[in-house]
């Protein structure tokens, strides 16, 4: 019988990674590494996420997608041979990332590639933190070239200041780093396709320059992506909580919910779900199960679409971000 899923998380070391995932989601790091994200939902070839809780712990979210697919997924599609279409990560970046690109599918295709779509929900940030986000205006494909050439291409990116609740949707074909001093929530498609512009002159682990991708980039940019914005803080009001819509978008939506003085939501079934919690605590019970999931910061629930009485309980002060795969 299926069930409210926590799965362990899967970390990954990083160049520019560090240890905020330990301090701000007390997640248990391997020492002495800069890990750069936590895989929370995971189904890519090699990275599963195991269950963590309930009668099923100790299999992974491959099995479940073997065995379970229809009710896990209800309406929604999968993604290639059958896998989970939506990968949750958290980033932590103490450096900047590398300037980049995902291809878009015609373009994935071509590179042997996978098409990735993703949004970024800001949970932490120092004091300067931005992203880089689309082109600055007017800038055209040739000076791209020309300043990738001269080393310079970072001057052609829209560089956005952030703070703690912002959000940006980064559909495929979008320029994009992630600066340095933030904590991240990444909501994408099931994908690991990066192409690389420009990466600071840096080394990797390895010691050694990490790979650019530029025919690959250049071929997946869109260039008439001139200086998008946030997600707009518009909040809308709810039975107990307020909400707004992050990503609205074929592959997934997301909505951002704030309980401020606590609540109950009641999800009913049809559509799969992914709730994060990003500050306060939550149960989320399932009355045919039986089963519960505490959930505090940092926290991922797989919600299966054949669950039809699921209740989200919140304190106060509690936000949560909600995915629905399409």
């Amino acid at each position: 019988m299926l069930y409210p899923f926590v799965f362990r998380p899967i970390f990954k070391d990083r160049i520019w990674g560090g240890r905020e995932l330990e301090r701000l989601f007390g997640k248990k790091l391997p020492p002495g590494q800069p890990i750069g994200e936590s895989w929370e939902i995971s189904d890519r070839p090699g990275d599963a996420s195991d269950i963590a809780t309930g009668p099923l712990a100790g299999k992974n979210l491959r099995w479940l997608m073997e065995q379970h697919a229809a009710e896990i997924l209800g309406d929604a599609k999968p993604a290639a041979a059958g896998r989970f279409p939506i990968l949750c990560k958290i980033l932590d970046a103490r450096q900047k990332l590398s300037l980049q690109v995902h291809p878009p599918a015609r373009q994935a295709q071509e590179f042997n590639g996978e098409p990735k779509t993703e949004m970024w929900f800001v949970a932490d940030a120092a004091p300067d933190a931005s992203l880089y986000v689309g082109l600055k205006n007017g800038v055209t494909r040739a000076e791209f070239e020309n300043k990738v050439a001269d080393g310079s291409v970072a001057d052609c990116f829209h560089r956005i200041p952030v703070k703690a609740g912002d959000a940006m949707f980064l559909p495929s074909g979008r320029v994009h780093a992630i600066g340095q001093g933030l904590v991240i929530f990444e909501i994408q498609q099931n994908s690991d396709t990066t192409y690389r512009v420009f990466d600071w002159n840096r080394v990797g682990l390895d010691g050694k320059p990490r790979e650019l991708h530029i025919a690959q980039s250049l071929a997946s940019i869109d260039f008439n992506d001139f200086e998008p914005k946030l997600v707009p803080a518009d909040y809308r009001p709810g039975p107990n909580f307020k909400f707004r819509q992050l990503v609205e978008d074929p592959l997934f939506n997301v909505q951002e919910l704030v309980f401020e003085t606590g609540g109950a939501v009641k999800l009913a079934g049809q559509y799969v779900r992914i709730i994060a919690l990003t500050t306060g605590a939550a149960t989320i019970a399932d009355a045919r199960s039986g089963v519960t999931a505490q959930l505090k910061p940092g926290d991922f629930c797989l919600i299966p679409a054949s669950l039809k009485n699921v209740v989200v309980t919140a304190a106060a002060k509690t936000a949560c971000l909600v995915t629905e795969a399409n």
